[in-house]
């Protein structure tokens, strides 16, 4: 085992994830939800299957999908689905709070719960132990760096006038975005259950010969498969709802070449995250592959507020501002350090 490769490995994972929102700023007349879907054909359909191809050895993915037992690719597809409602507002919240506030958030509450919920449906008793009481105490302390965040947001909401509000985030909205962010960190915490109830896949891909490096690739199949149609439907609904169905064929054939590129990279990005992820988990020692769903939170949450400053989304908002974002941000990172304890 190599830890330090196994969080390097993690870490492009996060760049990926952070910058995955990035190219949806090139799609150009689409609606939310019809962009959404289409990145989600790609983020949890297309890469899914075409990554699981790739890495698992020639002509076995189909038998290693047969033999896999089926309580686990029932119970992997019925946690994507409860964390397609968190993949689905964690969108939202990006879109109402900006790349860096939205996900610094909504992340902060992911860590958290994907972190202390395991253990405690396992029925441990985390007083019990210096290392639950610690667990208790980094979740704790993440939940006050998220409390931080938010004040440092709703300072950027005073001091930013609409016009620049609208010119960072274009549909700036901080009370909505809060309850959704919250929401969404909830929930995206299935992401973390649906890759435990996947073991049985993993142990099947192994016999395989599969590279243990790439172990997890076939879980996500079933995982995303959930996550896509929880999405599918909320977005079908909207186009309904909003006639934006005619957006796919409304554009010029250039917009709707360049839209589905943009689409395409988006989700390819997302997917990144897991794919690296995975990789990364399967270099850690016994010890911290719990923790690795932390690693991956915090370092996402750094690396997405980066952006957050490069795409000026802060831009006015006042030194003070930016000086308690920033407290609320080390607050988040030094949480997942106090788990790993």
């Amino acid at each position: 085992m190599n830890p330090i490769y196994g969080i390097a490995l993690i870490s492009l994972g996060s760049i990926c994830a952070a910058s995955f929102y990035v190219p949806i700023k090139k799609v150009k007349n689409w609606s939310w939800e019809s962009f959404w879907t289409i990145q989600g054909i790609f983020a949890w359909l297309v890469a899914p299957w075409l990554f699981a191809f790739l890495t698992v050895p020639s002509g076995t993915l189909l038998s290693i999908l047969s033999e896999a037992p089926t309580e686990s690719k029932l119970w992997a597809t019925f946690f994507g689905v409860l964390w397609g409602v968190g993949g689905l507002t964690f969108g939202l919240s990006i879109r109402y709070l900006g790349v860096s506030l939205g996900q610094s958030i909504a992340l902060g509450f992911c860590a958290a719960f994907g972190t202390l919920i395991p253990p405690i449906v396992n029925g441990e008793n985390l007083f019990s132990t210096p290392q639950g009481i610690l667990m208790v105490v980094g979740v704790s302390v993440c939940i006050v760096g998220i409390a931080i965040i938010g004040y440092a947001g709703s300072l950027k909401s005073k001091n930013m006038t609409e016009e620049e509000k609208r010119a960072a985030v274009k549909d700036f909205a901080l009370k909505k975005g809060l309850i959704i962010a919250v929401l969404a960190g909830v929930m995206s915490a299935c992401m973390s259950f649906g890759i435990a109830a996947g073991k049985g896949i993993e142990d099947v891909a192994l016999a395989h010969n599969t590279d243990p490096l790439f172990k997890t690739n076939p879980s996500y199949i079933f995982i995303l498969l959930g996550g896509f149609f929880t999405n599918f439907v909320y977005c079908f609904y909207l186009n309904i709802k909003n006639k934006t169905i005619k957006d796919y064929l409304s554009v010029s054939k250039g917009v709707f070449a360049s839209n589905l590129f943009f689409c395409a990279l988006t989700g390819t990005l997302w997917f990144m995250q897991f794919f690296f992820f995975g990789m990364g988990k399967s270099k850690m020692p016994v010890s911290m592959v719990a923790f690795s769903w932390s690693i991956l939170m915090a370092l996402n949450i750094a690396f997405s507020n980066i952006w957050g400053v490069l795409l000026k989304e802060w831009k006015g908002a006042g030194a003070k501002t930016m000086i308690i974002l920033l407290i609320g941000i080390l607050t988040l990172i030094f949480s997942t350090f106090v788990v790993n304890f």
